[in-house]
């Protein structure tokens, strides 16, 4: 049974920066693909950025070049470094390990990001 728990949200001012992390239990990182996604009051869940087992990444348009996803296989820990934040990046993150597909499978229990003034 994997488990997964995201920690490191919390409040920032336009600008600024955060980094989430993802703690995964039951199953190697290392030969996981990973994902961050999130989702807003009212809006739908969205696929932020994944981490495929091989180390290729990809990004949403909305946070390219500000976001890093990045992964520490000797702590079995999932990163999510966000610069340059903005009011619109306002949203639960969460931690997923996909199954079949991207979307079903494994989620964390979500961490809140605020971005605000």
């Amino acid at each position: 049974q994997v488990q997964l728990v995201e920690s490191g949200g919390g409040l920032v001012q336009p600008g600024g920066s955060l980094r989430l992390s993802c703690a995964v239990s039951g199953r190697m990182l290392s030969i996981s693909h990973m994902g961050w996604y999130r989702q807003a009051p009212g809006k739908q869940r969205e696929l932020v950025a994944t981490l495929t087992s091989g180390g290729s990444t990809h990004y949403a348009d909305s946070v390219k070049g500000r976001f890093t996803i990045s992964r520490d296989n000797a702590k079995n820990t999932l990163y999510l470094q966000m610069n340059s934040l903005k009011p619109e990046d306002t949203a639960v993150y969460y931690c997923h390990r996909p199954t079949t597909d991207w979307g079903t499978g494994s989620w964390g229990q979500g961490t809140q990001v605020t971005v605000s003034s």
